[in-house]
């Protein structure tokens, strides 16, 4: 019988993104499959990993690409960024946690989503409706810290899924934003 690699891996996610700390029993288990069946195609956690952060980053891509971001303002682009990211939240919010065990070894698909978040906050900047006082990058790395805490936060109950886009969105420009007072 053949296994489904995409299956394994969306059902890694799944359990991962609820319990980052699942054993790869707990894997094989969640994908229906034996444990010496899911050590065949990943040697290790470390190879589901890297297998699983290709998975995430080729959704976040996704969700860039249908957030349509060079399309009308900075700010605009950024709220449907947020929602058509949502669904992945979780996924990222482990991935850049289990990111901080492979020091040095950066997978260069975050070079690509930093990228094209950057530019949206650079463009902001631009428009005049973002701080130049914080860096593109730093607006960049603040939104991923949001993501990440709220995606935990959602997970641990302490905040309700349908308020989560509202609450990083208006957290984030609310500090982004340029005062236009003195």
């Amino acid at each position: 019988m053949a296994v489904d690699r995409e299956h394994v891996l969306k059902e890694a996610a799944g359990l991962l993104t609820r319990k980052a700390t699942a054993s790869m029993d707990e894997i094989a288990k969640a994908a229906g499959i034996s444990r010496a069946t899911l050590h065949r195609h990943f040697a290790g956690r470390d190879a589901l990993i890297r297998a699983l952060e290709d998975l995430g980053l080729a959704q976040f891509e996704q969700a860039l690409d249908a957030a349509r971001l060079d399309e009308g303002d900075a700010v605009g682009a950024l709220r449907r960024l947020l929602a058509e990211a949502e669904p992945v939240f979780a996924f990222m919010a482990f991935l850049c946690t289990e990111n901080q065990l492979f020091e040095g070894d950066l997978h260069e698909g975050w070079d690509r989503l930093d990228a094209r978040i950057n530019a949206v906050f650079r463009r902001g900047q631009e428009e005049g409706c973002f701080r130049i006082d914080l860096s593109s990058v730093w607006l960049t790395e603040a939104l991923y810290g949001l993501i990440g805490a709220g995606a935990w936060a959602v997970h641990d109950g302490r905040v309700a899924r349908k308020d989560l886009n509202h609450s990083i969105a208006e957290l984030l420009l609310g500090g982004a934003r340029r005062s236009m007072e003195k």
